[in-house]
């Protein structure tokens, strides 16, 4: 690599909240292994979440930082400390709060821009919910790449979503419509839409910050992209040449991970030691237990819980449940049916909190992976060689779903119908039940299986040099490196 491509400075500024940092941590972590010199943006209260992993990667002779800036959140009416979209979800704060949040985001503009000027960076790799940063990055001449955190094919649905308005010409929320200028049939309902394009009132606040989302898109230098070709090469291309955007996939990021404690500890401790975690895996069959997760935002009820429970238990699937809800010792048997661990004892594990996601997905026990489609977790099942049963909840989890279900056929849709971030009880334990047992069993089983292994070999080619990957980046660094130089 020239000394040039040496000297090339990539400030990474990911939204706050665990789906959005995580992958971006990765990234810089990523570009930084590549030569360039990298620094993470964030706020105070968020950098405990990945400060081990950024310093082991400078333990390894990287160049990667971190630079703090300051977030208001008293005078935007946010509770003391609130510096975590995460916080708000999980505490069901609401999405009157939730406005708040990214209203509050917007007065990290004028630090952001303090220290754009202090060091001026060879690019700016902002998160699609900070779009004022396409014009704070271009006062000082430096390009803007934007993070979106989901897949190409996502982007597409989102594009032609925006251009047509397919869904404005049916009669109900859950009529179904067709996806205009798609190369395959993709089918939707307004009820399977993100709540931005599913309100469509100009006055809300959530619309209007969504709207200067897509102008601050449009306006940027590019898309780098959480993902790799021969995952969805159609769709890669479509967004390039359809929609004329200029985008770079340097995916899958979580590959970056080499290590077990780096692999432990993405976003916040775990809430089981690892090596007991493994050691339950290490005595079961492979292919035998089934994953359950629902990311790091959803706040379940506790009937929903119970329900969920209820069709685990009724699959006889050994399993691995992640429960993110903070449950007090009164509320236990709400959610559990009665005497559900004793009955589970040695069948089941169930994780209170934080799960170590990628090393038990990448354990050879693991057949079947119960996911609300986050792209984050939808491309480490894949990574790992995990088929899915699908249970999209909000955001553009739905698209993620038809890409897994329909076009890559790798997974089993457990149906359910509508957007429920902040709860509900969209989850039917009989339709759960019925999907794991799918997904764990018989001839439709084994060639999802193996489809999604080979797409698993596939991700970790992708990275490795003269991958698909491996190669957009180095076209990345290249094209900011002739930056750099004029």
């Amino acid at each position: 690599m020239c000394s040039e491509v040496n000297q090339l400075h990539a400030l990474f500024f990911p939204f706050m909240a665990h789906g959005h940092m995580i992958p971006l941590v990765d990234m810089a972590k990523l570009f930084a292994s590549r030569g360039l010199k990298t620094t993470i943006v964030t706020t105070p209260l968020n950098v405990p979440l990945f400060s081990k992993t950024v310093q082991r990667t400078k333990n390894l002779g990287f160049e990667i930082n971190i630079r703090t800036i300051e977030f208001s959140t008293v005078e935007t009416g946010l509770p003391e400390g609130c510096e975590n979209a995460d916080l708000i979800i999980s505490q069901a704060m609401g999405w009157d709060m939730l406005k708040k949040f990214f209203a509050a985001t917007t007065f990290l503009q004028e630090p952001l821009e303090r220290l754009l000027e202090e060091i001026h960076p060879d690019c700016l790799i902002a998160d699609m919910f900070f779009p004022w940063t396409t014009d704070a990055a271009a006062k000082f001449g430096i390009p803007r790449l934007v993070f979106h955190g989901t897949s190409f094919f996502s982007l597409c649905v989102g594009q032609s979503l925006r251009l047509y308005e397919p869904h404005k010409k049916v009669s109900s929320d859950c009529e179904p419509f067709f996806m205009p200028n798609l190369p395959d049939d993709i089918k939707l309902t307004r009820n399977e839409l993100p709540y931005p394009e599913r309100h469509d009132d100009e006055s809300d606040d959530f619309n209007k910050m969504y709207k200067k989302v897509k102008e601050g898109d449009s306006k940027s230098y590019g898309v780098v992209v959480n993902s790799f070709y021969e995952l969805e090469p159609v769709y890669a291309d479509h967004y390039r040449k359809a929609f004329g955007r200029k985008a770079w996939h340097v995916g899958p990021v979580s590959l970056c991970n080499r290590n077990i404690d780096d692999k432990a500890e993405r976003g916040r401790e775990a809430s089981i030691n690892e090596n007991e975690c493994l050691s339950w895996l290490e005595t079961k069959k492979p292919d035998s237990v089934v994953y359950i997760c629902f990311g790091s935002m959803v706040s379940f009820s506790a009937s929903q819980l119970k329900e969920i429970a209820k069709g685990l238990e009724a699959s006889g699937q050994q399993f691995i449940w992640v429960v993110k809800n903070t449950i007090n010792s009164e509320e236990e048997e709400a959610w559990l049916p009665v005497r559900f661990e004793k009955r589970m004892e040695g069948k089941g594990l169930i994780i209170r909190g934080w799960a170590p996601q990628v090393l038990i997905l990448d354990h050879e026990a693991i057949g079947g992976f119960v996911t609300h489609c986050g792209w984050n977790s939808t491309l480490e099942g894949i990574t790992a060689g995990v088929p899915m049963a699908t249970c999209p909840l909000s955001a553009e989890q739905f698209y993620n779903e038809k890409l897994v279900t329909q076009i890559l056929k790798i997974g089993i849709r457990i149906g359910v119908q509508e957007q429920a971030l902040l709860g509900g009880d969209s989850i039917k334990s009989k339709a759960l039940e019925e999907a794991v047992s799918r997904l764990m069993e018989g001839e439709e089983a084994e060639e999802m299986r193996g489809k999604v292994k080979a797409f698993g070999k596939m991700a970790r080619k992708a990275i490795e040099v003269g991958g698909s990957s491996y190669s957009d980046l180095d076209s990345l660094i290249e094209e900011l490196s002739f930056c750099h130089q004029g």
